[in-house]
Order: C-alpha cells, then structure tokens, then sequence
C-alpha cells in the first residue's frame, strides 16, 4: 500500500508561483508513474502532469504546458509540481497520484483509471 501526502498550496495572485509537493510511502515509489490531477468546484478532475518512473518522460496538458514542471526526487520519495504564471482557471483542488504498473520508461499516463493510488488533495487558490 502507497500513501500519498501533498502540501504547498495556498493562496496566491495571478501571475505568481506555487510548488506542490507529494510525499509518498513505500519503497517502490522509484517503480510508480506519478501524476497530478485537479478539480475545479463544479468541474470534473482533470488531468494535469505526469512523470515515469524513470523521471526522463513528462507529460501535460495543453492549458498548463510551458508553465507547470513536473519533477521527481527519489531520495525523498518526493514529486513536485512548479506552478508558475498562475492564472484564477488554475484554482482548484490538485491531487498527486501513482500507477503502481510501472509499464515502459516513458510511461506517462492521463487517465484517472490508470492511476491506483491518490492523495487527499491541496486546494490551489489565484486571485485575480
């Protein structure tokens, strides 16, 4: 069983930074695909970034490419999402999520199915 904890979000002015932080247990965390996922209020989760477990494949979405980096540091068991350029659309719940399926070395996946294990959430609020 993986637990996952995310901190770093807060409130911030558009145009700011944020880095999230998630902390994972276990000692196959160096095997897992990592992502981060967000829920705006009224709006279904959608998919953000991910990393392969090898940390050389990074995946995004498109409203967030060239603003959000995606990173990993297998000494802490830790992924991390840079949050720069923030934007009142990037508020929302953001939660981090591993896929216990290792699958290839550039496995990135985007779809909540393909994820098993999920953290309890950070809320993410801009301020116009």
């Amino acid at each position: 069983q993986v637990q996952l904890v995310e901190s770093g979000g807060g409130l911030v002015q558009a145009g700011g930074s944020l880095r999230l932080s998630c902390a994972a247990s276990g000692r196959t965390f160096s095997t897992y695909p990592m992502g981060w996922f967000r829920q705006a209020p009224g709006k279904e989760r959608e998919f953000v970034a991910a990393i392969s477990w090898s940390g050389g494949s990074r995946n995004y979405a498109d409203s967030v490419k060239g603003r959000f980096t995606i990173s990993r540091e297998y000494a802490k068991n830790t992924v991390y999402l840079q949050m720069n350029s923030l934007k009142p659309e990037d508020t929302a719940v953001y939660y981090c999520a591993a896929d216990r399926e290792s699958g290839s070395i550039y496995s990135t996946p985007r779809k909540e199915f393909e994820y098993d294990y999920w953290g309890q959430g950070t809320q993410v609020t801009v301020s116009s």
